[in-house]
């Protein structure tokens, strides 16, 4: 049983909890210092000692907890997390029902009630994702509820907090059930990922930009070249070509893109010494192609939020309009540039107006073709916009 302790909220931030705000802030609390240990359960009251909601705390980002309920008497156990863990899934029955996905995201953290959690699905394996010691603290109620929720063939875990030497003991992924195979071949809208269970932070594919990816096939790349930029494994790239793509680039700094990129071309029976894969800096390969005068009929911009390489250092909210003239300027006239951002530290009004920037900058024309946010298995909490934090704009270079 976790232990629990009363919080005072400061005034100012008692109505903000109440009308269902998830994260909590080291700045709402009067005193911060006597809470100890991380996976401590807080109980938030105001001066008068009243209650108004029940968190924990775990330190994430800017956080340093979540809300779990706004009930005094509630108890944060198994039969807590089955009741979240049950709700998500009929959220998103549908995607249990379509065969031609079998990927997708069971439970999205504070969209689904849980700040800090991820669960995630892969054709009957379930991959949780644990973003702070404080929720792990709960591990073992959390995953007793999903083994009790779930048919699974297998459950892994990863974590993606700073243990400091804490869990040693725990360097495999696997959990419980049958490990998966190496790969494991997932579907997404009829489309192959080759993926790796236990092969660090990351399985090979972001569930998030399903819907972009099946856009960019189903009425963007028939008879365009392609460049896909930070490509990672290739994702947007087997989409492009699978949509019937006269060639497509793909571009990662990483060595290893380049055989989890051939993997994934080759498990939809595409020829991938017919595809370009480069191992490059982007910022370098955006020089080369200038160099060349090589145009692309569209490009894919989809950048981490922060990266480092040796003679380069991007952040999305400082250098994106630096990277769409560089994309701009390698972009046939009448082509589109599928600009993306994971950041949550702006607004899609703001990315638009990067967008507007960059064109104004290049005395260039443009026109928005359409615009995604997070895919439906993606819940989000509207109490708390940060969590939507995908944002893609598809950008047609005019005359």
């Amino acid at each position: 049983m976790n232990k629990e302790i009363n919080l005072i909220i400061k005034p100012e931030f008692v109505d903000k909890y109440k009308n269902g705000y998830p994260l909590i802030s080291q700045e709402a609390i009067s005193d911060f210092s006597k809470v100890g240990d991380e996976g401590v359960i807080l109980n938030l009251i105001n001066s008068k000692n009243s209650f108004i909601v029940k968190g924990y705390y775990g330190k994430q980002n800017k956080g340093f907890g979540w809300i779990l309920s706004s009930s005094k008497d509630e108890k944060i156990d198994v039969d807590f997390f089955i009741s979240k863990i049950k709700s998500a899934l009929k959220y998103r029955e549908d995607f249990y029902a379509d065969e031609s996905t079998t990927t997708f995201r069971v439970f999205n953290g504070e969209g689904d009630g849980i700040g800090g959690l991820t669960i995630d699905f892969y054709d009957g394996y379930y991959v949780v994702t644990w973003y702070s010691i404080g929720i792990y603290e709960f591990r073992d109620d959390i995953l007793e509820a999903l083994k009790q929720s779930v048919d699974y063939k297998g459950i892994y875990q990863k974590k993606r907090f700073d243990a400091k030497g804490m869990y040693l003991d725990e360097a495999d992924d696997f959990l419980f059930g049958q490990k998966a195979p190496e790969p494991l071949v997932v579907k997404e809208n009829g489309v192959n990922f080759a993926i790796y269970l236990d092969d660090g932070a990351m399985v090979g594919v972001f569930l998030d930009q399903k819907e972009v990816r099946k856009t960019i096939r189903d009425k963007y790349a028939k008879g365009k070249t392609v460049l896909n930029t930070f490509s990672y494994t290739g994702a947007f790239s087997v989409f492009a070509a699978c949509g019937g793509s006269k060639k497509t680039t793909s571009v990662d700094l990483a060595k290893r893109s380049l055989p989890k990129t051939k993997e994934q071309f080759e498990v939809n029976n595409i020829d991938a010494n017919s595809q370009d894969i480069i191992v490059e800096d982007v910022f370098n390969y955006f020089k080369y192609a200038v160099r060349k005068k090589l145009l692309f009929d569209m490009v894919v911009l989809d950048p981490p939020s922060f990266a480092r390489s040796k003679k380069h250092t991007f952040s999305a909210s400082k250098d994106y309009v630096k990277l769409l003239k560089e994309a701009i300027q390698i972009t046939n006239n009448g082509g589109v540039i599928v600009a993306s951002t994971n950041s949550a530290n702006f607004s899609m009004m703001t990315f638009r107006d990067f967008i507007k920037k960059a064109f104004y900058q290049l005395k260039g024309k443009y026109k928005v073709e359409e615009s995604f946010s997070l895919p439906k298995d993606f819940r989000v909490n509207p109490k708390f916009k940060e969590g939507d934090y995908l944002k893609v704009v598809f950008i047609r270079k005019l005359k």
